[in-house]
């Protein structure tokens, strides 16, 4: 019988999950890295925390008869990613990635592209400046060789211990964000600069076409390489997939 497992805490892994529900007959768990710590309620069976490397990942996928691996989680996830890669080839798993389009630079965007984000950082004027760090609390930290910026910064759940910039404002807040919402909160804030990852997707390139709108640099950090794997950029195409396996009798 197949029985799949939906690595999630993305808004496509959410909307796979209601998918899945919704169709019925398919056996399905969904997992959370555990860094959110008031995670979305799922319409499945849900499991928190990781899994304890490649190792552990693939003993779980053995323990718990797994058949399917569908790799929903954040584009800028490549440990988990990779993990579930090896994962899923030592193990003989299916593996499909629901991944989202990266963005696309358009006309008026005034982007800076970089590889990671101590590049990011480090392309950031030496002069002060109003910079809107737009890539999550797990990575703020080389911007603290910065600090002659103010920064502000958002984040789904209030920071639990001091941030390693002397100037932060935090914002608590949980998406999607509307371009009109983007351009009041920077012009309130004054943002003169913006650091985003490439995320891709609807939910968050409010912020980009925020930008554009306003004429702001954006130091835009490039998604990280991963092996080669079976990829799509919707949920009905995972339903699809997932749905062909169940008629073979998988």
């Amino acid at each position: 019988m197949m029985r799949a497992l939906i690595l999630g805490g993305t808004a496509d892994a959410n909307l796979l999950a209601a998918a899945i529900a919704s169709a019925g007959g398919i056996d399905a768990v969904y997992s959370y890295g555990g860094r959110t710590r008031a995670p979305a309620d799922q319409p499945l069976p849900t499991r928190i925390g990781g899994f304890g490397g490649v190792d552990g990942l693939a003993n779980y996928l053995r323990r718990e008869a797994i058949t399917h691996v569908v790799d929903a989680t954040h584009p800028f996830a490549a440990e988990m990613s990779r993990n579930a890669i090896a994962a899923c080839a030592q193990t003989a798993t299916s593996l499909l990635a629901l991944e989202r389009a990266p963005w696309d630079k358009a006309s008026g965007d005034r982007w800076i592209e970089v590889a990671d984000v101590v590049s990011a950082a480090a392309a950031l004027p030496d002069s002060p400046t109003r910079v809107f760090l737009a890539i999550g609390r797990q990575h703020i930290a080389p911007f603290g060789a910065r600090p002659q910026h103010a920064y502000t910064l958002r984040f789904v759940d209030p920071p639990e211990q001091a941030l390693p910039l002397p100037d932060a404002d935090v914002i608590v807040s949980r998406g999607p964000f509307t371009l009109e919402g983007e351009i009041a909160m920077m012009r309130a804030r004054r943002i003169e600069w913006i650091v985003a990852r490439n995320s891709g997707g609807t939910g968050a390139r409010a912020k980009i076409d925020a930008a554009r709108v306003l004429g702001l640099p954006v130091i835009m950090i490039t998604r990280p390489s991963l092996p080669d794997r079976p990829r799509v950029e919707s949920v009905s195409e995972v339903i699809q997939w997932l749905g062909h396996r169940t008629c073979l009798g998988a």
